[in-house]
């Protein structure tokens, strides 16, 4: 069944058929497209409301919507119990990379999941990786989010035995080229079994994450 206010055609039966409900995103939406599809999203009671990358001037009417988790860019209604399998680590290379892994953890935790997040770890200083490595390693699934020449992923690839998730970040100087430095390197990575995302989508990590480790819907 979808709703149909106008102009917003949300698809308010994807949880039951996926166990993901539809995200709004917001860039590029105006204030009021996004105010009236998470009011539909509430009246419908989807669970969780998720809406990924607002602008300053959408979050403040959302504000007033009372969510359940403010992170980033990032707002969430409607929390499902953290009753879901499995737990996951997000481990990033350096805070640069912090609103990417907000937006995951902002999802996973929306979604029930445990979260359980590793900043600054990144292998130009890899013994602040190694450091945490054997906490990592108890994890289900770990998103790997790493911006430069993006490593990362691959050292966690040959250390760790969970589904790695790699998320290319935006960030870095020279020749990283807006991430795609890092996302062709993730790509290439002699890790076997390493699997990438987009540049910088750390809901589309968080989404595999999620289909990784199941649902009960």
């Amino acid at each position: 069944m979808t709703s149909d206010p106008d102009d917003l055609r949300l698809d308010l039966d994807r949880a039951r058929r996926l166990g993901l409900p539809e995200v709004i995103y917001g860039a590029g939406k105006t204030v009021d497209q996004c105010v009236r599809a998470v009011d539909a999203m509430l009246e419908a009671e989807v669970s969780p409301v998720i809406v990924t990358r607002l602008s300053g001037d959408q979050s403040g009417p959302l504000s007033a919507r009372n969510p359940t988790s403010s992170a980033g860019s990032t707002m969430t209604w409607r929390h499902r119990a953290l009753e879901r399998p499995g737990r996951v680590a997000i481990v990033a290379g350096g805070t640069s990379d912090t609103p990417v892994v907000s937006e995951a953890q902002g999802v996973l935790v929306a979604l029930g999941h445990s979260v359980s997040p590793y900043i600054d770890v990144g292998v130009s200083g890899l013994g602040r990786l190694l450091g945490v490595i054997d906490e990592i390693a108890k994890h289900d699934v770990v998103i790997a989010v790493a911006g430069m020449e993006a490593a990362l992923p691959t050292v966690l690839g040959g250390l760790v035995a969970a589904p790695i998730i790699a998320v290319p970040t935006s960030v870095g100087y020279g020749s990283s080229l807006s991430g795609h430095t890092a996302l062709l390197s993730m790509l290439a990575s002699c890790a076997p079994g390493v699997t990438v995302v987009g540049i910088d989508n750390g809901f589309g990590a968080a989404a595999a994450a999620a289909r990784i480790l199941g649902d009960d819907r």
